[in-house]
Parts: structure tokens; C-alpha cells; sequence
């Protein structure tokens, strides 16, 4: 049987202030976002991994920040040391560091500067 590729192509995280939340983003996770403008929409690209999906911070009046629908994780080795960093970047942590299991790892839960929910994950 051949082995299944990643579904997930791309995804987009609505924003109201770019600067704002490009910022909290950078601290976070400590990565840099790109910025681009072009058809009315103002995006912030996170880095591209290798493997996996890509995706953007995007400010467009038909993008509203929610705590309701679909939830991202992002990936990290520990994510005790980003979820440290989301209250001083002015996040909100609403689920601290939670095992899953012993197979799937831990998980914890913050809303950005935006008012989005977003997930964190890692195996320890």
C-alpha cells in the first residue's frame, strides 16, 4: 500500500491588524513572517517547511477572526516554550500543556491578538 501524503495543502488564519499579529506570530513561535500585498488582501506567509503544509496570516474584510470552526495546530519539540511566550505577546492561553496520550503526545490551546483559537502540539 503506498503511503499517504499529507492532506493538508494550505491554510489561512484571518487577522485584523497584520502588524499586530505578524508580531505575535514571530514571538511565538519564533519564526519570521513574509509580508505581500496584492488583490486587496494583505497576507503574512509563515515559513514553508519541506514537508507539510504552508500557510498565511491574511487581513481582507471578508476574513473575521473566530474562536468558533476549525482549529490549527502548529507543530513545535516542546510546546511548553512557545505556549511560555503567547500572554507576553498579548495571546490568551485558554488550555495549558495537556498530555493526549502516551502515542499521540501533548497538546495546549491559546487565542491570538486577533481573537482566533489556535493549537500547539508536540510528542514531549
Amino acid at each position: 500500500m503506498e503511503r499517504m501524503k499529507n492532506l493538508l495543502a494550505w491554510f489561512e488564519i484571518p487577522v485584523l491588524d497584520m502588524s499586530r499579529a505578524k508580531t505575535f506570530y514571530e514571538t511565538v513561535l519564533d519564526i519570521e513572517i513574509t509580508t505581500v500585498e496584492f488583490g486587496g488582501f494583505k497576507m503574512g506567509w509563515f515559513p514553508r517547511p519541506e514537508e507539510g503544509a504552508a500557510g498565511s496570516l491574511v487581513q481582507h474584510e471578508a476574513y473575521k477572526p473566530s474562536t468558533e470552526g476549525s482549529l490549527i495546530y502548529f507543530a513545535s519539540d516542546d510546546l511548553a516554550l512557545p505556549l511560555s511566550r503567547v500572554e507576553q505577546a498579548g495571546g490568551k492561553v485558554l488550555q495549558e500543556k495537556t498530555q493526549i496520550s502516551e502515542d499521540h503526545g501533548y497538546m495546549a490551546v491559546f487565542t491570538d491578538t486577533e481573537g482566533n483559537r489556535i493549537a500547539l502540539h508536540s510528542m514531549s
